[in-house]
């Protein structure tokens, strides 16, 4: 009798990371340690970063990735992520969301499908993103799955962001370079590199990671059909963007300066005999306005560029809870429930200030509901209860304790509290209380 292949459950990570021990997960060097010898700087290759997988395949029953096929051909045609399909010989590049027959078979060659955002679609994918909260979530992106028939990629090139490539499912060939000649092939609908000369070269099987720093030239061949890499990738804007997202928002919070809403005044302008020309002292009076706003001081700066980076990707959809719960029935819910942010909520702190989803929502609000939102932009959960926990790691955090009281003391909620109203519009939602899987030291 033949037994059915199981499938990965990845357990989520804790809410506060062990920072300074070692985890499979980087090769057994700890966040720090990877942070400091390879993060932005060099690639650094994982054999069995998942140790899960290798100890089925030792077991003989290889597991299989945490989402099938099937699943990942529905997000692709259902609109509500975004995909691309790339064949090869000759190169082709179509954008979803595709019609079922478009998607190739299975066992047909050279073709790759490329989902985004699978963190809000699947809780695999949620879960595997959280294991990288080590680094800045306002450098996380999201997480893409790459599923490939045999020969199928999307050709060398380069990235201009960081990113883990995991292998969940098959194998695919990887050759990289650190190339210098970055030019591209012409009259190609990708940016596939003209002279790819590679230097390393490996074949990734199942639970092996490969992480690339921004501008490495790489190409991932697929070796085997239904081939599944799940890429972890990271923002990377550019200072001109940041700036000008940071300007923009501040020229905002000018109209409430009191200094500037005064009216230009030339009582000392003498008659012109040049009167096309901008006035001299209108130019000097500007210099000095903008003297008195310091830019980089200007607190209003920094959070516009805060705020720019909360803001959820362009395709994230939040809907409303069905039933919408009354704020007391909510408050009553948070003794054995958990308020947590939607996949696709981004959260970010600056100072006292919390950004969701590019609002300032803890501005005008009471300072339980301030630290509120601050442990649910830590920690992702937010309850009033108890927890039970059963882990292995009891020394390490106050997470790991086997009673935690992590609640609050939060307010009575009411219609304008801006939990509430997060909740309502669907940014949080109430969810059982998460548990600290057993599993955890399977990342750990």
């Amino acid at each position: 009798m033949t037994k059915t292949r199981a499938r990965y459950q990845p357990p989520k990570a804790p809410a506060t990371l062990p920072l300074d021990l070692p985890w499979p997960l980087l090769g057994n060097l700890s966040p720090q340690i990877f942070m400091q010898k390879y993060w932005h700087k060099c690639p650094l290759l994982v054999r069995q970063a998942i140790p899960a997988f290798a100890l089925s395949k030792n077991a003989g029953f290889p597991m299989l990735s945490p989402i099938s096929d099937k699943a990942l051909f529905g997000y692709a045609c259902d609109g509500l992520s975004e995909g691309r399909l790339v064949k090869a010989k000759p190169w082709r590049l179509q954008h979803g969301p595709f019609r079922k027959k478009e998607i190739p078979a299975s066992s047909a060659r050279d073709w790759t499908l490329l989902i985004q955002g699978i963190e809000a679609r699947h809780p695999a994918a949620a879960h595997v993103l959280s294991w990288f909260r080590f680094i800045p979530d306002a450098r996380l992106d999201d997480l893409m799955i790459s599923i490939a028939g045999i020969g199928g990629g999307v050709g060398p090139h380069v990235d201009s962001y960081d990113v883990f490539l995991i292998q969940m499912e098959g194998r695919r060939r990887w050759k990289i370079s650190g190339q210098a000649d970055l030019s591209l092939r012409p009259d190609l609908p990708l940016k596939i590199l003209a002279r790819f000369k590679p230097e390393q070269e490996w074949v990734l099987e199942p639970g092996d990671l490969l992480y690339l720093p921004p501008h490495i030239a790489h190409e991932g061949v697929a070796l085997d059909a239904g081939c599944q890499t799940w890429s972890v990738g990271f923002r990377s804007p550019s200072y001109r963007e940041l700036i000008s997202e940071g300007l923009w928002r501040l020229a905002e919070s000018l109209e409430s300066d009191p200094a500037l809403a005064a009216m230009y005044a030339d009582p000392k302008q003498k008659a012109s005999s040049d009167p096309a020309r901008l006035p001299s002292q209108l130019e000097d009076e500007i210099r000095q306005r903008i003297q008195t706003i310091s830019f980089d001081q200007n607190p209003a700066f920094i959070d516009g560029i805060t705020a720019y980076l909360s803001e959820p990707k362009p395709h994230a959809i939040f809907t409303p809870p069905d039933p919408v719960l009354s704020p007391r029935a909510v408050r009553a819910c948070l003794q054995k429930m958990a308020l947590v942010p939607h996949p696709q909520t981004r959260l970010l702190i600056r100072g006292e200030t919390v950004f969701c989803n590019g609002d300032a929502v803890t501005e005008g609000q009471d300072r339980a509901t301030v630290k509120a939102w601050q442990t649910l932009a830590q920690q992702h959960f937010l309850t009033q209860g108890r927890i039970q926990k059963a882990s292995k790691y009891k020394d390490l955090s106050r997470v790991h304790s086997e009673k935690t009281d992590r609640g609050l003391d939060l307010p009575p909620l009411t219609k304008d509290n801006s939990l509430y109203e997060a909740y309502c519009v669907g940014w949080l939602s109430l969810e059982q209380v998460p548990i600290l899987p057993d599993g955890v030291e399977q990342i750990m």
